[in-house]
């Protein structure tokens, strides 16, 4: 038996050690998402310029583009 006892306090001490603090937890993933939604706004950001700078470099698929887009809207049945 008291290896049984031996087990469950060493359990429950590794347990109590292991929890992180609610409100740590809480204020992490608060700035966890934060940080992902500066992250998504920059990458979202750079590939707008990325696809503007195309548009420049390329006039000619750009107007395809823009002319296949067209149509797929005028052929869009709502």
């Amino acid at each position: 038996m008291p290896d049984g006892e031996q087990r469950n306090q060493r359990r429950t001490g590794r347990d109590a050690r292991d929890l992180p603090d609610a409100q740590e937890s809480v204020a992490d993933a608060q700035e966890s998402d934060a940080v992902r939604r500066r992250r998504r706004a920059q990458f979202l950001r750079e590939l707008h310029e990325a696809k503007q700078l195309r548009d420049r470099v390329q006039p000619r698929r750009a107007r395809a583009a823009r002319m296949r887009q067209q149509m797929r809207m005028r052929t869009f049945r709502w």
